[in-house]
């Protein structure tokens, strides 16, 4: 018989972002032997999001995070910005019920991942930075179990159970494997979890952060100590590709970007960086950022499919978790992934914990992680917003709508000799003179009442 070869980890995370930390965390605090594996040379040297991380959830896993995690502004300013090449039409929405207790805060990757890989280093996981994993080891069918009580070797193939990783010469072993590396993931992708994602359930993102001086920053943006402000912005600022443009506050830079849907990207033949460009030297953007530095800039793909993303995230031993897990919610007035990472690792670790404790890491034991994650308000909210997705790749929605509001209320503030007409009328007319029809005013306010 062969001899049975033990795992050498109960369990290894690859990829230390925010839902591989918080997986490997709270796992160590379960009393788990963990592994966590990350291909950058230190965490968060690879990570890019756009920076509203919206906090209860971590607040829960890390009761003292507002005070010892390197957040940057809290943010108590949103605004919903219809961008036009010569006009604007927002809403302004400032709270102080938003801060506190504290909803949603400002965060830097490259100082946020480091920190939370701390965390997990203090729980007694062992993390393992600037390592390529290059494939899931995995073993025939049925007889295997979570001891690993056949020969361990790779092999991609569908329907075989996953027994660890390899990374260059070096197999590792443990018995689950959680698949945390991002929304291309190719852990996934070789256990045969994730199909190639059509292009409307990606997107492109490009982002930079622009330093300026706190002062500066707060004057601009009408914020007093650690506020924070949060701007979407639809319109021009995509060149009329689906998608849209952001600015978030940090203490003493400005996080700014574009994420735009890769289906109308590739049919409408445009480039990304020049979309990006477009944006920052727009009249209305440009302001904001006068006289900054460039401190970092990246460009990083971005799920878009919401619920209909989310595939198979459990097989036998290995979940997937985060945004390889396709865990993105874009409503249009709310961007979230990184709340949503939390959630799914926290229902992970609950899910693999008590696979653990069972004995019996299949799919069937691991099945928990997939019930506590949709049982959560994070997947709860997916199912709420299951259709938002669709809503959002309405061509109109990124330039006739704003253009018509902006005609409207043009013609609420332009005074001239000419005697005033109701609003009511004022808006008629400006609709008369829109692409848009009364159909499509009626159709898209069902379905957005629908989807949002």
């Amino acid at each position: 018989m062969p001899e049975v070869a033990e795992p050498d980890f109960d369990v290894i995370v690859v990829g230390a972002g925010i839902a591989g930390c918080v997986t490997a965390y709270q796992l160590a605090q379960q009393g788990r032997e963990v592994l966590l594996i990350e291909r950058g040379e230190a965490p968060g040297s690879k990570n890019l999001s756009g920076g509203v991380l919206y906090s209860r959830g971590i607040q829960e896993v890390f009761p003292g995070f507002l005070d010892e995690a390197p957040v940057e502004r809290r943010i108590t300013r949103n605004c919903v910005t219809f961008l036009n090449a010569t006009s604007s039409v927002g809403l302004d929405y400032q709270d102080a019920r938003l801060a506190d207790p504290v909803n949603a805060v400002t965060v830097l990757r490259a100082r946020l991942d480091p920190w939370l890989a701390g965390k997990c280093e203090e729980a007694g996981v062992t993390v393992m930075p600037g390592v390529r994993v290059d494939r899931v080891l995995t073993e025939d069918g049925p007889a295997a179990n979570a001891a690993g009580a056949a020969p361990w070797h790779a092999n991609g193939t569908t329907g075989r159970r996953v027994v660890g990783v390899q990374a260059g010469d070096d197999e590792l072993r443990a018995r689950v494997v959680v698949a945390a590396d991002g929304v291309n993931s190719f852990l996934a992708r070789d256990a045969g979890l994730r199909p190639k994602d059509p292009l409307n359930h990606l997107a492109v993102g490009v982002k930079s952060v622009v330093s300026l001086p706190r002062e500066t920053i707060e004057a601009r943006f009408n914020l007093t100590g650690d506020e924070g402000t949060a701007i979407a912005v639809v319109g021009d600022c995509t060149e009329g590709v689906g998608g849209g443009g952001f600015l978030y506050t940090n203490t003493d830079s400005v996080s700014v970007g574009v994420v735009v849907r890769l289906d109308d990207l590739t049919a409408q033949q445009k480039v990304v960086t020049d979309i990006f460009d477009h944006f920052l030297a727009h009249r209305f953007i440009a302001p904001y950022l006068e006289g900054g530095e460039l401190a970092e800039y990246g460009c990083h793909l971005v799920a878009e499919g919401g619920l209909k993303m989310i595939g198979e995230i459990v097989m036998d031993g290995m979940v997937v978790v985060g945004d390889a897990a396709g865990l993105t919610l874009n409503t249009g007035l709310t961007v979230r992934g990184m709340d949503l990472a939390v959630a799914s690792a926290v229902a992970a670790a609950g899910g693999i914990g008590a696979a653990l404790e069972n004995k019996d890491t299949s799919k069937a034991g691991l099945t928990g992680y997939r019930e506590r994650f949709f049982a959560s308000y994070a997947g709860q909210d997916m199912k709420t917003y299951a259709k938002a997705p669709a809503f959002l790749e309405h061509e109109r929605m990124y330039k006739q709508y704003g253009e018509l509001f902006a005609d409207v209320l043009y013609g609420a503030f332009s005074l001239d000799t000419r005697p005033r007409r109701h609003l009511l009328s004022v808006a008629r007319r400006a609709l008369a003179h829109s692409p848009l029809k009364m159909r499509h005013l009626v159709s898209d306010g069902i379905a957005g009442g629908r989807a949002l």
